[in-house]
This record gives C-alpha cells, sequence and structure tokens, in this order.
C-alpha cells in the first residue's frame, strides 16, 4: 500500500512538472503554422508589431462563435497600433470534424477574416501555451527580442450578448501596454469550449 501511494506522489509530481503553460511575465516562443490561404505564418513575419493577441480559437465552439464578430473589431482597432490578431485553432479534426482545415477555409472566407487563421496541426502550440478553451486570449508585447506574456484569460465578461458587456478585459489590456502600463487585471478565467484532443 505504501509503495502504491509514492508512486501515485510521484505521477502527481510529474504531472506537474509537464502541465506546462505559460504565467504572465514569461517569454513565450514563435510558432510556425499554416494559415487557411496556404501559406505558413510565424510571428517573427511581422515586422512592425509590438506584440500580438495571439487567440486559441475554433469553428464548432458556441462561444468561439458568439466571439467572432469582435475578435475582427478587436484586430481592425488594433493592428494598425501594432496588436494584431493571431487566432489558432488547436482542435484535433479526428475528434471534431467541424474543425477540420478545410473547415477552417469556409469559415474564414464566410465571416472574412481580417487576421491569420493558422491551424495547429498536430497540437504542438496550444500546450506550450497552456491553453484550455476555444476562446483562449494570450496578449503578447515585443521587449528587446522577446514576448512577453503581459494578459491570459478572456475577451469580456458577457460572451453571449455583445451590447451587455460591462468588462473589456482584453482591451483594457491592450490599451494599457500602448499607454506603457502594465495590463490590470492581467489575468481572468477563459470562458469557452474545452479543446478537443
Amino acid at each position: 500500500m505504501k509503495k502504491l501511494l509514492n508512486i501515485l506522489i510521484l505521477l502527481f509530481i510529474v504531472s506537474l512538472a509537464f502541465a506546462g503553460g505559460y504565467e504572465v511575465g514569461d517569454k513565450a516562443t514563435d510558432f510556425k503554422l499554416r494559415n487557411v490561404d496556404g501559406n505558413y505564418v510565424s510571428l517573427a513575419d511581422f515586422d512592425n508589431a509590438n506584440g500580438f493577441i495571439v487567440i486559441f480559437t475554433c469553428n464548432h465552439c458556441p462561444y468561439a462563435i458568439a466571439y467572432e464578430d469582435r475578435i475582427i473589431a478587436i484586430d481592425k482597432k488594433y493592428r494598425d497600433e501594432g496588436y494584431p490578431v493571431i487566432a489558432i485553432n488547436p482542435n484535433d479534426p479526428q475528434i471534431q470534424p467541424e474543425d477540420s482545415y478545410k473547415k477552417m477555409q469556409e469559415r474564414a472566407k464566410d465571416k472574412g477574416f481580417t487576421f491569420p487563421y493558422l491551424f495547429d496541426d498536430g497540437q504542438k502550440i496550444y500546450p506550450q501555451y497552456g491553453a484550455t478553451r476555444t476562446p483562449h486570449v494570450f496578449l503578447l508585447k515585443k521587449e528587446s527580442e522577446d514576448l512577453v506574456v503581459k494578459y491570459i484569460g478572456t475577451i469580456d465578461n458577457n460572451y453571449a450578448d455583445a451590447s451587455k458587456v460591462t468588462e473589456n478585459y482584453l482591451e483594457d489590456a491592450i490599451d494599457a501596454l500602448i499607454a506603457g502600463k502594465d495590463p490590470n487585471p492581467n489575468f481572468t478565467k477563459a470562458i469557452g469550449c474545452t479543446i478537443k484532443k
């Protein structure tokens, strides 16, 4: 019994060590993922960016769908300020066929996405970031050669009705960075569908 308990404790410690994911203040790594136009995109491609609004999202999730128009509006508002949206679909299309690359292409065209919509083929990037939901936001700021995580969480406080939003967490965080300040809050709980893996 004691041996079994020791094994369970060891497994728990190992699982914590490999849980991964960024916290505010961590340095994020770049990636190179395929966009819906067939080209590969990395953050290094954006010479004039001051940072990035990385959003893990997808086609099928009702939460992700509810936020699509708001994400387009955020991209239009902030890309010229140096903070473009980079959307990434983290889901396994074998588990959720609605999130296949072909369906991503169709969705991006139908909605008129103004930002890259990338496919996390092999699901290698979302665990590095620690994304658990769609949508899940990671706001990055360029500091010298580093991409520093400045905000993690949700977009606002009412996914169901944009007209009833009273807290624009993501926009407030971006505005703070543009003003040379740190976001407050810098973390909120992501609300959405679980990532399909």
